[in-house]
């Protein structure tokens, strides 16, 4: 796959993580925590989802703000 299409492929499925956090802000698989009233959670795309790397996306859940913040991508090879 070129690099330019790999890296669509990679931002498209980044968005759409995004926009499915909207709807399912506990979407994926719970990690330790450290802020109370929060939780955090890794959602892992494979590569065959991105369209060549996996990529981790790493975000905390705020209960009383009902706010999503994405703190992490992690991209491996």
């Amino acid at each position: 796959m070129p690099a330019a299409t790999s890296a669509r492929a990679r931002a498209a499925a980044v968005e759409g993580i995004r926009i499915s956090l909207e709807s399912d802000p506990a979407r994926g698989k719970e990690v330790p925590d450290s802020g109370p009233g929060s939780s955090s959670y890794v959602v892992e795309l494979l590569p065959e989802e991105t369209g060549g790397r996996g990529i981790s996306v790493l975000n905390r859940y705020d209960v009383s703000l009902d706010a999503v913040l994405i703190t992490c991508l992690v991209a491996g090879p």
